[in-house]
């Protein structure tokens, strides 16, 4: 309740302890103005306009009714608190039970929950007890938008389609790595195997993560976050220095694979989202990041190109726009070292869950090992000849 600030309570005394019986009018304006109004529900295409306000009782803090529906239900059935129970009112829990009449229990339901401005930051745990009685969790932070409680195929692909697009241009550090890809290659047939080899290997860990193949350590993720500063500033470093192009797709090929594991901290969050259709959303979300990185490509290149060829000489750009990038990512490979450095990294014990993480990565390293081969005998087929061989020759 101390999320809804702007109601006046009945409360006696000092600090303020609610007037229990005095107090139903003034929690169901609470719950129009800061819940239902922020709560929509849609049967299919269709909101659920109609509901009723059947229920609203205040629980103590100590409440635990809302580990299931069932207990819940049976709470806020309960008759009110008493006047002698002294609760101040910010501390108290706001049950709410409201009805909404639907069409069909098989109709595919969705809720768009704007809880967001009801605090700094709001968690919403959401339970959807599906037809058959099974449970299906959510918890998500803030807005996000149409949550489909029992998503189809395609609503499940086009999310994640669009998460991926959206993840990969609101990543300064993926979108800085591009770039120094792109800036010593503006061929489109030298740009093929570099690109293919980050998108492959990317999509190997990425998949491996969310099937688990993952530490549970607490460090790995900013070790991850280090790594990739490191690998932006190791090909802008190359760049400069300059580098044999029949070797970038392998170079990429390895920092790609930290890349998927990057990519896989936000994946692993939303999975939560694709229903029963795990893999239609993780190669949705790998299709979004590839379209993400063609406009990168459709927009960069040309101005590179334009940039190159008007306002300074191609050498000295390679490596004034390196520097650049390269400064930056040294700072954020600063900062995520420095981070990595708070955590106590100690040697994992050696039991079953050890052993059983060291056979999971190895099997990981053969896939990738085997991929690597793959494209090894792919690239130099199709693409070794008529491939420059230094950056100075682009």
């Amino acid at each position: 309740m101390d999320a809804l600030g702007e109601v006046d309570f009945p409360t006696r005394g000092v600090p303020g302890s609610l007037i229990f019986s005095e107090a139903d009018s003034a929690l169901e304006t609470a719950t129009n103005v800061y819940i239902l109004n922020a709560l929509q529900f849609f049967e299919d295409d269709r909101m659920l306009e109609e509901k009723s306000l059947a229920r609203v009782r205040v629980s103590l803090p100590s409440d635990r009714s809302f580990n299931s529906y069932d207990q819940a239900v049976r709470n806020i059935n309960k008759d009110r608190l008493d006047d002698s129970v002294d609760l101040y009112w910010r501390q108290g829990m706001l049950d709410v039970l409201v009805t909404y009449p639907i069409r069909s229990s098989e109709s595919r339901f969705s809720v768009d929950a704007r809880f967001a401005g009801l605090g700094v930051e709001t968690n919403t745990v959401l339970r959807f007890v599906l037809p058959s009685g099974a449970e299906r969790p959510f918890s998500f932070v803030g807005n996000p938008g149409l949550v489909f409680l029992d998503p189809s195929w395609f609503q499940a692909s086009w999310r994640f389609v669009e998460l991926g697009f959206k993840h990969i241009l609101a990543g300064m550090d993926h979108l800085l790595f591009l770039l120094c890809l792109l800036i010593p290659i503006r061929s489109v047939r030298a740009l093929v195997p570099v690109i293919t080899s980050f998108t492959i290997a990317h999509s190997i860990t990425l998949i491996a993560s969310v099937f688990g193949v993952l530490p549970s350590v607490l460090w790995f993720p900013p070790l991850i976050e280090t790594l990739i500063a490191l690998s932006i500033v190791y090909m802008a470093f190359e760049n400069i220095v300059g580098f044999k192009q029949e070797n970038r797709w392998l170079v990429t090929f390895g920092f790609g694979l930290i890349h998927g594991f990057g990519f896989s901290f936000l994946l692993t969050e939303s999975m939560q989202f694709a229903g029963t259709h795990l893999i239609t959303a993780l190669l949705s979300f790998n299709v979004g990041v590839e379209f993400g990185q063609l406009l990168v490509l459709v927009l960069v290149v040309p101005v590179l190109r334009i940039l190159f060829k008007y306002v300074v000489a191609e050498k000295v750009g390679i490596i004034l726009l390196s520097a650049l990038v390269a400064h930056t990512a040294w700072h954020w490979m600063a900062e995520r070292w420095s981070a990595l450095m708070d955590y106590d990294i100690r040697m994992p014990i050696m039991n079953s869950d050890f052993y059983a993480g060291l056979w999971q990565w190895g099997m990981l390293i053969i896939v990738a090992a085997a991929v690597l081969w793959a494209m090894n005998t792919l690239f130099t087929k199709y693409f070794a000849t008529s491939l420059p061989v230094s950056a100075g020759e682009i």
